[in-house]
């Protein structure tokens, strides 16, 4: 495992990581047709969409053909593709944006480059920044989102749900996080409202390191944009993907430490069928792609999300 020096480097520096968004409004709502001006911010990448709402519906509100609709009806999109509010904006911008992602200088096991937004082969770089979203109040997607409120709660609740859930792998119970005062899970949520690494620590600490337990479980979803291997294209919408969850142990049978290439090799081997090098496809984290070499715990640790989660982004080569 790496230092506790390096680790807490690592998680500075995903927390400081952000994209510079241009959002505009919709044309078919806008009193001037699409005349409106872009709303500009840099937002960080382990946030959510909805913090934005309140803030996008101030700033538009004069271009509204309806006025005194609830922010809670606001959704973005991206190229047509309704994004999913539960999703941190990172993994979004990861999935659905086509930027190349950011490659390791050195061979430490983690890289040392901070997580940013590299070259694009399809397009310029230009073309990627700002990331140029589109918000909606009106014709909410039901088919692809679930329904927002005006008091937040149901952003909340998935929020914690999914901490829940990672609690529950990393130690076969969800003691951990069901034990935390009503004190700490309100800092826990205000840390993320606020953007607040030590505010979020404070609290996370605790559920990385509780008392007379060791890791059972590492948290980790992997998400194949477009077609997996044996899927039919015609049955597909726009921005599906796949997602998928294993279990993932901190160690091998041989007592080896877990690295991301054996973890990759064990639950996807016909895009990994290596162990230690990259041949079909890159898992990509935070706008970076993640040398096979890794050590996994390492990960959980200091670059999971806000939710406890690995959200890995598996990039085809070529």
């Amino acid at each position: 495992m790496s230092s506790p020096r390096n680790l807490s480097s690592l998680q500075k520096k995903v927390w400081n990581g952000s994209i510079p968004l241009e959002i505009r409004l919709a044309s078919s709502e806008c009193r001037t047709f699409d005349h409106s001006d872009p709303y500009l911010i840099q937002f960080p990448r382990l946030s959510y969409l909805p913090f934005l709402l309140p803030r996008l519906l101030a700033f538009f509100s004069s271009f509204l053909i309806d006025p005194d609709v609830s922010f809670s009806e606001g959704w973005l999109s991206y190229e047509g593709v309704p994004l999913k509010w539960h999703y941190p904006v990172g993994l979004l911008y990861d999935l659905y944006s086509g930027s190349e992602p950011t490659y390791p200088t050195s061979r430490d096991g983690l890289g040392t480059k901070e997580p940013s937004v590299g070259n694009e082969e399809t397009k310029t770089e230009d073309d990627i920044l700002p990331w140029r979203l589109t918000v909606h109040f009106t014709e909410w997607p039901v088919e692809q989102l679930f329904k927002l409120d005006a008091e937040g709660r149901v952003l909340h609740d998935s929020f914690i749900n999914s901490v829940k859930e990672a609690d529950f792998l990393r130690n076969g119970t969800a003691k951990v996080v069901m034990s935390l005062s009503k004190d700490d899970s309100t800092q826990l949520w205000q840390s993320v409202e606020k953007h607040d690494l030590p505010m979020f620590n404070a609290v996370n600490q605790k559920l990385l390191n509780p008392q007379g337990s060791t890791l059972r479980h590492l948290p980790v979803k992997l998400y194949l944009p477009h077609a997996a291997p044996g899927t039919t294209e015609e049955r597909l919408t726009p921005g599906s993907l796949r997602v998928v969850q294993a279990l993932v142990t901190p160690a091998l049978s041989s007592r080896q430490p877990q690295t991301l290439g054996t973890a990759l090799n064990s639950i996807l081997p016909t895009l990994f069928p290596s162990r230690r090098s990259p041949l079909l496809a890159h898992a990509v984290l935070h706008g970076a792609v993640v040398p096979l070499s890794a050590n996994f715990e390492d990960l959980v640790r200091a670059a999971t999300y806000a939710d406890g989660w690995l959200h890995l982004v598996v990039v085809m080569m070529g």
